[in-house]
């Protein structure tokens, strides 16, 4: 007799990443925040505080949530933070001119919740820097909360509080998800689209398409125009075997 499996809740497949976090007491409020919508998965990419997790402004503000402060996994690069995903949305106040496609949280909320197959990251960056064009470009979407224009600033755990109330409502409500028609394959990890682009850069530099001298902005643009795509892991492998070729030819 076949047993039916229910989807995995969003709730056991999105993680929070927070990228260089100065203060400890963001760190803990980030927690509290998640905890209060039901999420637990928490990433640290290199605090600036050592210790951070163990930090009394940390504990302090983490009040009843110090489950998931404890817990929080901690991390040297996004690469590591992002690893066993297969989607990424990177949270930003200022639009970048090579972002990924821009979403709302609700909208990207609902996404989320309605496909069981992504492994999603919400990644935060730093108080002050927010989070570096390079580490925008490893995601597949560009979050903006609409705040009042005249004074947008969010601080952090706000941010997340914001980001984690969506998705529960996404993942509890009554809202109908989208459905999708016709064939869908499994979607590429992180892992496996950074090593698609490594492979691809080598490929066009060796057909001189690419002056690794003067890049310009030829790989921003081809990150762009992948995150759109939200790319399967049999096409990042045909993408892979076509860079393959293109070096195969050139060294013959």
């Amino acid at each position: 007799m076949n047993t039916l499996h229910s989807p995995t809740p969003l709730f056991e497949r999105l993680r929070f990443v927070l990228v260089e976090t100065s203060r400890p007491g963001n760190i803990g409020a980030a927690a509290r925040a998640m905890k209060t919508m039901g999420f637990t998965e928490l990433v640290l990419v290199n605090p600036r505080v050592d210790g951070a997790q163990e930090h009394e402004e940390a504990v302090a503000f983490a009040s009843g949530a110090l489950d998931v402060l404890q817990n929080a996994r901690l991390v040297g690069s996004l690469d590591e933070g992002l690893a066993g995903c297969n989607f990424a949305a990177a949270m930003s106040a200022r639009l970048r001119e090579f972002s990924p496609p821009l979403r709302a949280p609700r909208e990207l909320a609902v996404q989320l919740a309605a496909d069981a197959s992504l492994n999603a990251a919400l990644v935060f960056g730093n108080e002050r820097f927010g989070l570096s064009n390079e580490s925008v470009e490893k995601c597949n979407v560009l979050l903006n909360i609409p705040a009042n224009p005249d004074y947008s600033s969010l601080n952090l755990a706000q941010a997340v509080q914001v980001l984690a109330y969506e998705c529960r409502v996404a993942s509890i409500g009554d809202g109908r998800p989208a459905t999708n028609i016709g064939f869908q394959g499994e979607l590429a990890g992180s892992e496996q689209i950074e090593g698609m682009f490594a492979h691809l850069e080598s490929a066009l530099v060796k057909i001189d398409f690419l002056d690794p001298d003067n890049p310009k902005k030829l790989m921003p643009r081809l990150r762009r125009l992948f995150s759109r795509a939200s790319l399967e892991t049999e096409e990042v492998n045909i993408l892979r075997g076509i860079a393959n070729q293109i070096l195969r030819g050139k060294a013959k």
